[in-house]
């Protein structure tokens, strides 16, 4: 039976890896990016020499009207509802609270947030309308127990997702449709190693397992949660941080 997954953000980082991976695994993949590109056509090139069948569409996940048309182009090209949601767009800004400006922290909150919450009530009606059960997996941050410094508006978006996790799964369990969310740690991408020099390597000596994250270490958390092997999972924040948020600051004299 043709399966279908959308994945927000698609085009770069971990959403792109996410995209070659469920088309790997024989779905019919979507992605969004809020402009196509280059970057994008080459990922749908390459998942189609991997003989996948991946179309990338332009859309916005903060807007309203966009997430609707991006919707119903899925569902036009793809024939039905989707069977899986990534919510995995995101952007975040660098500042303290005190400097923090208004409209970064509505761009950040219109991205991450609300784009997650337009992304599940869009693709959650499909699936609800068509009879299908369905998978959403939300992609949070160790963030969304920790304050990260100079990330306020992203802190406060992460963990807004990790409770509309949970609020959209028990609304929608009723429906046979699953939610949970991926935290990821420290991870290696284009975005993160520009952050600072020498990322991976700081990163490596705090994480308790002595190395940074990548793309491909979120792949199997989020095909688990959308399989049938997580038939009885939802509402749960998994996290694959190599540990690193599982440990206490300590004073280093002890």
């Amino acid at each position: 039976m043709n399966r279908c997954a959308v994945v927000t953000g698609g085009g770069s980082g971990i959403g792109r890896r996410l995209v070659l991976a469920f088309a790997e695994a024989g779905y019919t993949v979507a992605f969004s990016d809020r402009s196509l590109s280059d970057s994008t056509d080459s990922l749908v090139a390459e998942a189609e020499q991997r003989g996948g069948s991946v179309r990338g569409f332009a859309c916005d996940v903060g807007v309203g009207p966009e997430v609707e048309r991006f919707y119903q182009q899925v569902a036009d090209w793809f024939g039905t509802a989707p069977d899986v949601l990534i919510n995995n767009a995101g952007v975040q800004t660098w500042a303290g609270l005190l400097e923090l400006e208004e409209d970064s922290w509505d761009r950040v909150i219109r991205t991450n947030l609300k784009g997650c919450f337009l992304n599940t009530k869009a693709a959650a009606r499909l699936m609800i309308d068509a009879g299908k059960p369905g998978s959403i997996v939300n992609i949070g941050s160790g963030c969304n127990k920790l304050a990260f410094p100079k990330l306020v508006d992203y802190t406060a978006s992460k963990g807004g997702i990790e409770q509309f996790t949970k609020a959209a799964a028990v609304e929608l369990g009723p429906h046979h449709i699953r939610v949970n969310c991926v935290a990821p740690g420290a991870i290696a991408t284009e975005r993160t190693n520009g952050e600072a020099a020498g990322y991976a390597d700081k990163w490596a000596q705090l994480t308790p397992l002595r190395r940074v994250g990548t793309p491909d270490d979120i792949v199997g958390p989020v095909m688990f949660l959308t399989g049938p092997d997580a038939a009885f999972v939802t509402g749960q924040t998994l996290w694959v941080d190599g540990g690193v948020f599982s440990q206490a600051s300590w004073p280093s004299d002890y």
